[in-house]
């Protein structure tokens, strides 16, 4: 008992020790006036070892003068062994390696025992990183509204320790200052004014310190004034060169406080048809205007500007308000693509013909197409031909003598009418090709391949056309064919009007030189689905040990796919079921090896490379006997009828 009271003010020297420290926290090394923690360093490499000692007087720890002290550690909450000896004088001493500290922050416990228990007697905080790794990429912009130099970098891999980062400066003869220092955890800041020379040349670095080292971005060696970045300038007008030139004349104003600057500008600039930006570089910022060229006729641009100093680690300014203009127009200029159809108009001596042809794309057109016009023969200087059509569409149907073999068609917009475009009428009875088949291309296209005839081929024109229930031939549209002028082409892509799980009939004609060859056909879908749903089951007959189904054809738009198969599937229970598979040309089916009277449960499934479709379930019930059954049944009491009636007549007539 005298033992345990001796014991008893160690024990309130502690726990007193630990109530009065303010929240709980700890410095880096903490110790009770009986223990001192001593460790080789507070911040180590990491994984690199860690060397600590634990002194214990135990003449200043009431309680342990009477027994032999214990002393262990514990890294956080983990114990870890260390080795004990006796010190000079009343002391107790234990010595502790860690080979490999991997932790970025512990604390390091120094711990006696008393009384069965561990006591805390002394702390040592330990940290452990890297040298500060090395910044990149730094780049710095000169704000010319407060002339503050606003430097960025890309900061190293992060050491695990506390760090000082601050931006030096220094100018040709200048000592080293600090610029700035970042704040928030950025990886930028803002050199001020003061600090600076500026149209002189400076060098600038970011260095890094922590208590492993330190270290230092590349240095940057630059006029403030070559990294500024200007506002950007104004355009003020823009207009079209006359005489039918692809040029414009463009104005600005350079930003304000730029005026004396020798400054490098570039415009960029695009259509709506066309998202991309095209650019004009090498503009002289001063000279306040330029005449680029290239451009589109009838065409609306959008313009932006920018410019910088005439330096080479100059900054561009952001892009200037965007200004929209619409150059002036020019008569369409190339050959239309054309496609055509003709026959004779019965008795009259006259050529129903009907034309198609594309719409000149918006290079060609040179504005905006105001018409087409189709005559019979071509314009002469001082005359104009009849015309045939005149018409905002990209077909037309009309009437022409017979043996006419040559057409005429132009474009017109506001600014005149192109060249004729010559179509000749060529008769359709050259050689087809052999082959002809389509895949899918996309969920929206279909790629049409075919293989080459022996004859030279000029161009190729295909047509496609939607399959309807209400017609499957392929009608005559402006829209659904595509000429491929490539006559060594063996194979298509088709977008225009194409949907999925919609059925296309494709036709290919080749054009020879002098002749237009019969088409080829196929079919096609871009993309397959299940059908909508299957054929609805009637019954067609039925006996003791057979049932005769029938349906009708889907709609081809409720198809979704080429119908691969039909399906049977008959039962009289769950655990009984049978099926046939029916090729998809047929619409009737036999079922037989049934049994006589009996229910049975029919449906029937419809499949296409992608999937099934089942449909509504028919219910039948067999008969007991065949039709020939009941006829060899009926005969003989028939045949006895016929001689009872006889009998009944020879008695009327004899009396008898």
């Amino acid at each position: 008992m005298a033992r345990r009271g001796a014991g008893t003010p160690f024990l309130l020297q502690l726990s007193l020790l630990l109530l009065l420290r303010p929240g709980g926290e700890w410095g880096p090394s903490w110790t009770l006036g009986c223990a001192s923690v001593a460790v080789g360093s507070p911040v180590v490499l990491l994984g690199s070892a860690v060397t600590a000692s634990c002194t214990i007087r135990s003449n200043l720890c009431h309680g342990l003068e009477q027994g032999k002290v214990q002393i262990s550690w514990m890294l956080d909450n983990k114990p870890v062994a260390g080795s004990q000896r006796q010190g000079p004088g009343d002391t107790e001493v234990s010595n502790l390696t860690l080979p490999h500290f991997n932790h970025t922050q512990a604390r390091l416990w120094c711990c006696v025992e008393w009384n069965g228990t561990k006591q805390r007697v002394g702390m040592a905080e330990i940290r452990a990183g890297y040298p500060p790794a090395k910044p990149l990429n730094l780049s710095c912009v000169l704000n010319l509204g407060d002339y503050g130099l606003t430097c960025q970098w890309e900061p190293g891999a992060n050491s695990h320790l506390p760090t000082s980062v601050a931006l030096k400066c220094s100018g040709s003869r200048a000592q080293a200052v600090t610029g700035c220092t970042p704040q928030g955890g950025h990886s930028r800041c803002t050199v001020p004014r003061r600090l600076l020379q500026l149209y002189r040349d400076m060098e600038i670095w970011v260095s890094v310190t922590n208590a492993l080292g330190t270290a230092e971005s590349e240095h940057l060696c630059i006029d403030p004034m070559d990294v500024a970045k200007l506002d950007p300038p104004t355009l003020q007008s823009i207009q079209s060169i006359p005489f039918q030139t692809d040029c414009i004349a463009l104005a600005w104003e350079v930003a304000q406080g730029t005026e004396h600057m020798e400054l490098q500008c570039e415009l960029r600039y695009q259509t709506p048809a066309d998202p991309a930006w095209g650019l004009v570089t090498g503009i002289i910022g001063r000279a306040g205007t330029a005449q680029p060229c290239g451009f589109l006729f009838g065409t609306t641009y959008h313009f932006q500007m920018r410019c910088r100093r005439s330096s080479a680690m100059a900054f561009w300014s952001e892009w200037s308000q965007g200004r929209n203009y619409t150059t002036h127009e020019k008569a369409p200029t190339g050959k239309l693509d054309t496609w055509w159809g003709a026959r004779p108009a019965g008795a009259g001596g006259r050529l129903e013909v009907q034309l198609r042809w594309k719409a000149p794309g918006w290079r060609e057109a040179n504005g905006r197409v105001l018409g087409y016009r189709v005559t019979l023969s071509p314009r002469r200087r001082g005359r104009d031909p009849p015309t045939v059509c005149n018409t905002t569409h990209t077909h037309c149907n009309f009437s022409a003598p017979t043996g006419t073999r040559r057409v005429y068609l132009s474009a017109y917009n506001a600014a005149g009418e192109s060249a004729a475009t010559e179509v000749v009428l060529l008769e359709r009875k050259g050689q087809p090709l052999a082959e002809l088949w389509a895949v899918p291309g996309g969920e929206r296209s279909l790629w049409v391949h075919w293989e080459a005839p022996p004859t030279p081929v000029a161009a190729y024109v295909l047509e496609w056309q939607r399959v309807t229930s209400v017609t499957s031939e392929p009608g005559h549209c402006s829209t659904c064919w595509q000429m491929e002028h490539d006559g060594t082409a063996t194979a298509a892509l088709i977008q225009d009007g194409i949907e999925p799980f919609q059925r296309y009939n494709i036709s290919l004609y080749p054009l020879y030189k002098d002749v237009v060859g019969v088409p080829i056909h196929t079919t096609a879908y871009s993309q397959q689905k299940a059908p909508s749903h299957a054929p609805k089951l009637h019954l067609k007959s039925i006996s003791k040990s057979e049932a005769e189904l029938c349906w009708e054809s889907m709609p081809v738009e409720m198809q979704n796919g080429f119908i691969t198969s039909y399906t049977i599937f008959w039962a009289s229970n769950i655990a009984d079921v049978a099926s046939a598979t029916v090729n998809p040309s047929l619409s009737s089916f036999v079922i037989r090896g049934l049994k006589p009277l009996t229910l049975y449960k029919v449906h029937i499934m419809a499949s296409t490379a992608a999937g099934s479709t089942n449909g509504t379930s028919l219910t039948l019930v067999t008969t007991v006997l065949d039709d020939t059954e009941i006829q060899f049944m009926f005969l003989p009491l028939g045949l006895a009828f016929v001689l009872l009636i006889l009998l009944l007549i020879c008695f009327q007539k004899n009396e008898r």
